[in-house]
C-alpha cells in the first residue's frame, strides 16, 4: 500500500473519489418515489412558497414527465398523487391537474436533452437574494457545488404560463444548470433527481449566506481554478446520490408512512 503522505493532492483525491464510487450505492428507489421524496425534502429545507413551484422529471416515454398536482402543497407529496402528463400539459395518468407553469419545463427538456429533472421554487431566501437584483456569489466551499454554474436573469418575464416564458427561460439558462430569476426565485436543473434536490438545497442555503455576508461587509472572491476544483470534487453522482440518501432518510423519520403502501404502476 502507498504511503499516503508521500502523494500529491491529486492522487489523495483520485483515491478518495474511488473508495466513494465503491462505498457509496446508487438509490434503491423509484422515480416516483425519489420525486416525493424531493417535494418532502425540499418542504423541510425552507422551499415552501404555498402551492407556488414545480418539480418534475422525465418519464420513460419521449415527450412525458412526472409532476406534483396542483393543489397539494410538497409537503403532501407522494408517490400515488403524481401526475405522469405530456409537454402539453395533458394529464396522462393520475386525478387534478399539473401547474399551468409547468409549460416552461417542457421548453428546457426540448432544448436540454441532457437534463433530466427540473426544480423551480420561491425558497425564502433565493427569493429575497432575487428582490436585489444581484447575482449569486459563490465565496465559501460548501458553496461551490454551484459553482460558475447559476445564471442570473435581471428581467422578470411575468408570470411564466406562457411559451414566451419558456423561450425566456431557456435562453437565460443557457448551457448552465441553475438559474437565479429576478424578483422571483429559483431554476435548478439535473442529469438526475439526486442532483437537482442536492443542488437545490445548495443554492437555497448559499442565497441565505450571502444574504448575511452583504449584511455584514463586502464579500470576497475565491480563487476561479480553486472553485472549478472544488466543484467536480463535490458534485460527483455518488456523492449526490449519498447525500439525497440523507436528505431522504431525515425525511422519511418526518413522515414515516410516505412509502408504505405504493405500488408500481404496470404502465406509463
Amino acid at each position: 500500500m502507498n504511503n499516503s503522505f508521500q502523494l500529491d493532492k491529486t492522487s489523495l483525491m483520485q483515491q478518495s473519489t474511488a473508495l466513494m464510487d465503491k462505498h457509496f450505492d446508487d438509490s434503491v428507489y423509484t422515480e416516483e418515489q425519489k420525486l416525493a421524496l424531493t417535494c418532502r425534502i425540499l418542504f423541510d429545507n425552507g422551499h415552501d412558497s404555498g402551492l407556488s413551484g414545480q418539480i418534475t422529471c422525465r418519464a420513460s416515454s419521449p415527450g412525458t414527465y412526472l409532476t406534483q398536482r396542483l393543489g397539494l402543497g410538497f409537503d403532501e407529496a407522494s408517490p400515488e398523487n403524481l401526475l405522469l402528463i405530456d409537454e402539453d400539459l395533458n394529464i396522462l395518468r393520475g386525478q387534478g391537474m399539473a401547474n399551468p407553469a409547468n409549460r416552461f419545463h417542457s421548453w428546457v427538456y426540448r432544448a436540454r436533452p441532457d437534463v433530466q429533472c427540473i426544480i423551480h421554487t420561491h425558497a425564502l431566501n433565493t427569493a429575497t437574494l432575487s428582490m436585489l437584483e444581484v447575482p449569486l456569489v459563490v465565496s465559501h466551499m460548501d458553496n461551490c457545488i454551484l459553482y460558475d454554474d447559476v445564471a442570473f436573469a435581471k428581467a422578470w418575464p411575468g408570470v411564466p404560463v406562457g411559451n414566451e416564458e419558456g423561450e425566456f427561460m431557456v435562453r437565460e439558462l443557457g448551457d448552465k444548470h441553475m438559474l437565479l430569476l429576478a424578483h422571483h426565485g429559483m431554476l435548478v436543473t439535473g442529469k438526475t433527481i439526486e442532483e437537482a434536490c442536492v443542488l437545490a438545497i445548495a443554492l437555497e442555503r448559499a442565497a441565505k449566506m450571502q444574504l448575511i455576508a452583504m449584511a455584514s461587509g463586502d464579500i470576497q472572491p475565491i480563487d476561479p481554478e480553486l472553485g472549478l476544483e472544488a466543484r467536480e470534487w463535490i458534485r460527483r453522482p455518488k456523492r449526490n446520490s449519498a447525500a439525497f440518501a440523507y436528505y431522504a432518510r431525515r425525511s422519511l423519520r418526518q413522515y414515516p408512512d410516505l412509502l408504505n403502501s405504493y405500488v408500481v404502476p404496470s404502465t406509463r
